[in-house]
């Protein structure tokens, strides 16, 4: 499912402030655990029921064909 996101790579150093993207939530992998794609990139995701929104994370979060 395509969804906004809060996508780590977009983070507004500057503003030290998140920033939505779209990415595509793949499947569940874990608990409150995601696979997601941001840009042909697979990575993790965690939802937080707090504010609605799924956190990806694309750059410790990387995913490896096969490791799901």
């Amino acid at each position: 499912m395509r969804v906004m996101a809060y996508i780590h790579s977009l983070k507004d150093k500057e503003q030290d402030r998140h920033v939505l993207g779209e990415a595509t939530i793949i499947k569940r992998i874990g608990d409150n655990l995601y696979l997601a794609d941001y840009n042909g990139v697979k990575c993790t995701a965690i939802f937080n029921p707090f504010t609605g929104r799924y956190y990806v994370d694309d750059i410790y979060g990387l995913r490896m064909d096969g490791e799901v």
